[in-house]
């Protein structure tokens, strides 16, 4: 069960990677989203076995429900990400981005009443600390005011579609976990498609190929995440996979791009590290 976390976090962090390098060669728009979307509905459904996509049985409501719920989160989150950094810069809206990590796990705790020991919950302020540190070491915001309202809707709407799964692995039907995520992707693509035809978006033929690389380790990231959380308390689970990421994300930088560590990412890698030994001891 640990592996699949560590899976979902190297998963996670080549999403980061192809995005990265994607920015070279396609446009912002959501065309490239789209395609991705294309490819984890595709994985989700190889991956199943040739599944049926609509089974007779108990739970496929509940299960299209949380699906039709995620699907609209994931591009929601998307949206709010696009605008809170035309608006606040880069920085705060990736620290909002990643502080989404708050949301699942406080669930856990106040819903699903889970215990976390005190060096949990230690690790998990000191994450989160980390991640104030880190994106400090970014870029400045614009200038005309920082919108506090559009932040907090990105952190509720990232927060609150990780939360899916752990919503999911609590009240669906087990058996059903690919149909949960097909329905996850089908809708985040369909509601990603409306915004190309109504925003008229165009995207050639690098959006699509650089589309179908990020759909696969989205997709994984996605699934290992969610067998994850089969056997690993979302407590733990939310934190590791999200500062886990931040830390693999930093070194891909520095090996790949060349990228350099300052003494401000340095201390938030090490408090990080601290975090992740917290929060699994």
């Amino acid at each position: 069960v640990v592996l699949y976390l560590f899976l979902a976090i190297v998963s996670s962090m080549l999403v980061s990677v192809m995005m990265r390098i994607s920015e070279k060669y396609t446009g912002e728009g959501a065309g490239k989203l789209a395609v991705n979307y294309v490819m984890c509905c595709l994985l989700a459904w190889a991956f199943s076995g040739g599944m049926e996509i609509f089974p007779r049985q108990e739970g496929l409501s509940t299960t299209l429900l949380l699906g039709v719920v995620n699907g609209f989160l994931y591009l929601a989150g998307f949206v709010m990400l696009q605008w809170n950094i035309s608006r606040n810069g880069v920085v705060l809206p990736s620290t909002f981005m990643k502080l989404g990590v708050v949301v699942p796990t406080l669930m856990a705790i106040l819903v699903f009443r889970e215990q976390p020991r005190l060096t949990q919950a230690a690790g998990l302020l000191l994450a989160v600390a980390a991640i104030f540190v880190i994106q400090g070491a970014g870029e400045k915001r614009r200038a005309g005011g920082v919108s506090i309202g559009g932040l907090l809707l990105l952190l509720l709407t990232g927060g609150s579609a990780d939360a899916m799964s752990k919503v999911f692995e609590e009240v669906g039907p087990q058996n059903l976990k690919d149909q949960f995520l097909l329905y996850t992707f089908a809708v985040a693509l369909i509601l990603c498609v409306v915004l190309v035809v109504v925003k008229k978006q165009r995207f050639g033929w690098k959006d699509v190929a650089f589309g179908l690389l990020i759909g696969i380790p989205n997709y994984f990231s996605a699934r290992f995440l969610l067998l994850a959380l089969g056997g690993v308390p979302a407590m733990i689970a939310y934190p590791s996979f999200s500062v886990g990421t931040i830390v693999l994300v930093a070194l891909a930088g520095v090996l790949l791009f060349r990228e350099k560590l300052n003494r401000r990412k340095i201390i938030g890698l090490l408090l990080i590290l601290a975090a992740l030994v917290l929060l699994n001891v």
